[in-house]
């Protein structure tokens, strides 16, 4: 036995806790003999998960994965040292590290509670940069060194050795302690693409690049490593994007598959949600770092998740590991295979008259299964699993692409034609998006004719069902990107190359670079920005009232007023059906704290922001605070021009905020109040009694002498609220539940004061209606049917 061996048998024998024996070299190569995979699933009654048609001519088929550090060393913690206690970041030994002491205890000036790597604080020094180990070694472009994300599955690029003398090869990313496989991803012309994988907490990555290029000279492939370091905190604070799939009550629980795929991965309901899951990462990491190349961070929407086998890779599923991955909701329906897969409601026949019922059949079990309660509002992402393409119709039969909902739920939903093309697992992702295998209409759909091939179908499945989310999400078609169909090319964010396409008849981009990429447009990434589903625990407590309110003025200035700041402002000049042109008021660190509470913008300053050719034409208005909400004003000249403009009995000039309301009840007539303080003899406001039920129907005014004034009718339940006249109170504005009509209201005092809300409390959305700095309530406006279906004030200096 070795004198070393004996030693360390010596000192155990003595105390097991007094000393750590060194790590051998032979104990390193058994260890990393002894870590094979089985190639057994881990469940008996699926087909084999780990490879699917796109897997078996990919280049991961082609031979045994490079030669990297983790495959000849030791896989122990020791090769992916963390962070120190005192916060240095070097490179581990290549040999592993030996531990010469013990642990020091905490004491009150110890790090051993702190945080690591939490976001800089003014006066401290930059994150120190981890040095590589040589030229060739990769480097991250997209993430730097110890930066914080919100989300499991991380898109990093970067390059390796000099890209004026490029090189191809592969780069191996080892995880966190081993906490999860390794996994290879192509490198050409010096550039490459992963995804990883991130544990919770400090995560210290190594990436090993090789290249048959750089082999030595008896031909052993050369490993060039670097390090970095990367923070996950998951967040729990914002709502989170559930997924589900709907099953039919009589469902056979199968997908559209040709046979090769069915005989190699199946395509049964197990094989479905591992593939739903990876999309929905793929989803996640993409928005990421959409988010942070437009300045915002990397803050996304979460997923609600569980604990559950692992899926993510193919490895997990061999061995049974553990992990909390995102949820995949099974609801079953109460319809049959049949009435989903009717012609009638499919969404791509011609000829079908309830395009639309697919969208209500998912929202009534949407929201039967989650049984949100009132004002808890759930974002829920659907697909059809008995979604069939019927050759002979020429139809995919159960599919419909929406997006939308209501206040209580905002729902997408999609179709299950294109899940054969999609990766089950993270090792799958370039292989599908690769995949150059012809769609076998025999047998599956090619969706408006874009999905030509398994790589085309994955861009049309994902990119698609993504489009309808970011629609659920609050997002309307854009002039390019995801929201109109630059998912075409989500394959781009994914893979370094492109293969042929047979949609655009050509060769694919050599070099898949960030400009090549699909993109979420500027316009949705500001409603990301804002949206309650991408908050962060370190952003600032925002004022609970999010509406704008618009109000003309003086020297035909119009004013904009939002209590969270005014974040942007849309310019649709006539003709212009999505957005080309728009004004941001938002700062560099894209913090409503930054924006402006109040603007003042003329006509003339918003057309000066268009091509001339646009410049004469009607002006319509979309106008969004930093607290999520928008306001439409349909034609801004009238809000300016003399219909904006009345003349109070006093003589002075008054001004019509814009109206809530959309005035479109039947018998709704236009009505105008000014208010007797305005009068040129002015009378003292009193007090008000407001008529209400399910709306409200009016809204009187009574003066000291006793006189008074309605606005809207007489009608529904009578509520008084008095104003204190010996404190002088006044009005100083409402806050209103107005959607069609106006469902509640609240008036708001001078002192501080506010009454109950009349009316429906929780109809409709939030306004307050207070007049901008100088200006006074001088009447009110709007239109009556039923009930007051209209409502603005009238203002004065």
């Amino acid at each position: 036995m070795p004198s070393f061996l004996k030693d360390h048998l010596s000192l155990r024998r003595r105390s097991k806790a007094s000393g750590v024996a060194a790590a051998t070299p032979e104990a390193s190569t058994e260890a990393s003999n002894s870590s094979g995979n089985s190639s057994n699933d881990g469940d008996a009654n699926e087909q084999p998960a780990n490879k699917s048609t796109s897997t078996l001519s990919s280049w991961f088929d082609r031979g045994s994965p490079p030669t990297t550090l983790s495959s000849t060393k030791s896989k122990s913690a020791s090769n992916l040292v963390g962070l120190n206690g005192n916060g240095t970041k070097t490179p581990p030994s290549v040999a592993g590290s030996t531990r010469t002491s013990r642990p020091r205890m905490a004491s009150s000036h110890s790090s051993r509670y702190s945080l690591i790597g939490m976001p800089q604080q003014d006066g401290e020094p930059a994150p120190r940069q981890t040095p590589a180990t040589s030229p060739f070694a990769p480097r991250v472009l997209s993430v730097s060194d110890g930066s914080w994300v919100h989300q499991k599955v991380l898109l990093i690029y970067g390059e390796c050795a000099d890209t004026a003398r490029p090189l191809d090869g592969t780069i191996s990313v080892n995880h966190h302690q081993d906490g999860f496989p390794p996994t290879q991803w192509p490198v050409s012309d010096s550039y490459f693409k992963a995804l990883v994988h991130l544990q919770p907490g400090p995560n210290r990555l190594r990436l090993d690049f090789t290249s048959p290029k750089l082999s030595t000279p008896n031909g052993q492939l050369q490993t060039h490593s670097s390090w970095i370091s990367v923070n996950f905190l998951p967040l729990i604070s914002s709502p989170p994007l559930h997924l589900c799939i709907l099953v039919a009550k009589d469902s056979p629980e199968t997908y559209d598959a040709v046979p090769e795929r069915i005989k190699k991965e199946g395509n049964n309901l197990a094989t479905a949600i591992r593939k739903f899951r990876v999309a929905a990462y793929l989803w996640q990491a993409f928005t990421a770092e959409q988010m942070n190349r437009n300045g915002f961070g990397r803050r996304c929407y979460r997923y609600e998740e569980e604990w559950q086998p692992g899926s993510l890779s193919w490895r997990d599923m061999e061995i049974g590991t553990m992990r909390n991955e995102a949820k995949i909701h099974v609801i079953r329906l109460k319809e049959t295979v049949k009435e989903i897969q009717d012609l009638d409601v499919a969404q791509q026949n011609k000829a079908a008259t309830h395009k639309g019922r697919l969208f209500k059949i998912a929202s009534e079990a949407v929201k039967n299964y989650f049984s949100p309660r009132p004002g808890q509002k759930e974002y829920v992402s659907c697909m059809f699993l008995d979604t069939h393409w019927d050759k002979s119709a020429g139809t995919v039969r159960g599919h419909a692409a929406l997006g939308g909902g209501d206040d209580n739920l905002k729902l997408a939903i999609f179709g299950s034609h294109c899940l054969q093309s999609y990766p089950a697992h993270i090792e799958e992702v370039v292989p599908a998006f690769t995949d150059c295998t012809r769609t076998d209409t025999d047998h599956v759909a090619n969706d408006c004719n874009d999905a030509g091939s398994n790589w085309e179908a994955a861009n049309i499945g994902i990119g698609a069902h993504l489009h309808e989310t970011g629609h659920l999400l609050g997002c309307p078609h854009q002039e390019n990107g995801i929201m109109l169909r630059g998912y075409v090319k989500l394959n781009r964010t994914f893979t370094t190359r492109e293969p042929y396409s047979t949609r655009t008849k050509q060769q694919g981009q050599r070099l898949c670079k960030p400009d090549d990429e699909t993109h979420w447009h500027r316009l949705d990434v500001l409603r990301f920005r804002f949206h309650p589903c991408f908050g962060l625990p370190t952003d600032a407590a925002i004022h609970p009232d999010p509406s704008i309110q618009v109000w003309s003025v003086d020297n035909g200035a119009v004013m904009v007023t939002a209590a969270t700041g005014v974040a942007w402002i849309e310019l649709f000049p006539e003709g212009d059906d999505v957005c080309h042109h728009w004004i941001e008021y938002l700062d560099k660190s894209g913090s409503p704290a930054g924006a402006p509470r109040q603007i003042s913008v003329t006509e003339q300053s918003l057309r000066d922001h268009l091509p001339e050719k646009k410049r004469k034409k009607k002006l319509k208005l979309k106008v969004f605070s930093c607290g999520g909400s928008e306001h439409t004003v349909p034609d801004f000249s009238e809000l300016t021009n003399k219909e904006g403009k009345v003349k109070l009995p006093d003589g002075r000039p008054g001004f019509k905020s814009s109206k809530l309301g959309f005035s479109q009840m039947n018998g709704s007539q236009p009505q105008e109040l000014m208010l007797g303080t305005c009068a040129k003899q002015p009378k003292f406001l009193r007090s008000l009694r407001i008529f209400h039920g399910r709306g409200i129907d009016g809204i009187e005014f009574f003066y000291e002498d006793g006189f008074s004034e309605l606005f809207g009718k007489r009608g529904g339940k009578p509520s008084l609220f008095e104003l204190d006249t010996k404190k002088a109170e006044t009005v100083l504005g409402f806050h209103l539940r107005a959607g069609q009509w106006i469902d509640g209201i609240q008036v708001l005092t001078s002192t501080g004061r506010r009454s109950e809300i009349f009316g429906n409390a929780t109809g409709g959305s939030g306004h307050t209606l207070i007049p901008p700095r100088g200006y006074g309530i001088a009447g009110v406006y709007g239109s009556c049917g039923a009930w007051i279906d209209g409502f603005g004030l009238i203002i004065a200096r």
